[in-house]
């Protein structure tokens, strides 16, 4: 979450969902594949789109990206913890019981990363020279 904002807002709505969903799905792939990789991958690229709305009216800051972080996690915990639950053979009231404390660990993270590590990559996403070499870098690949 703390890379995904300020990715979004540097290169926009389809790199965020992409770099979402594959977080998901390459670690996935790597450790254990599933139907929940599917529901995992889609949501959090899905959250990383919705970042880009988000931030178009809203001054980013260690502030505006906590609070996004926050809301994305509840949202991201819900949908793939507590709304799927029946896909796992269990009901949504045990799902929402057993998903609290895993939220709360979740929020904490997420919140934390998003007050340090996002202003320093949006920092560096945004500095002149990364901007130049991104543009260089591009010229290049797409030139041979």
């Amino acid at each position: 979450m703390a890379s995904l904002m300020p990715l979004g807002r540097r290169f926009g709505a389809l790199s965020a969902f992409l770099f979402g969903f594959f977080s998901i799905f390459l670690y996935d792939a790597v450790t254990h594949f599933g139907s929940w990789t599917w529901i995992a991958g889609l949501t959090y690229g899905a959250i990383g789109a919705l970042s880009v709305l988000y931030f178009k009216n809203v001054k980013t800051s260690a502030l505006s990206f906590a609070l996004f972080a926050a809301l994305a996690t509840i949202v991201y915990d819900i949908i793939t913890g507590v709304l799927f639950a029946p896909m796992f053979h269990q009901t949504m009231a045990t799902a929402l019981v057993l998903q609290i404390p895993f939220t709360l660990l979740h929020l904490a993270g997420n919140i934390g990363f998003a007050l340090t590590l996002s202003p320093i990559l949006h920092h560096w996403f945004f500095a002149e020279k990364t901007i130049k070499t991104t543009r260089s870098v591009t010229r290049t690949v797409f030139a041979k």
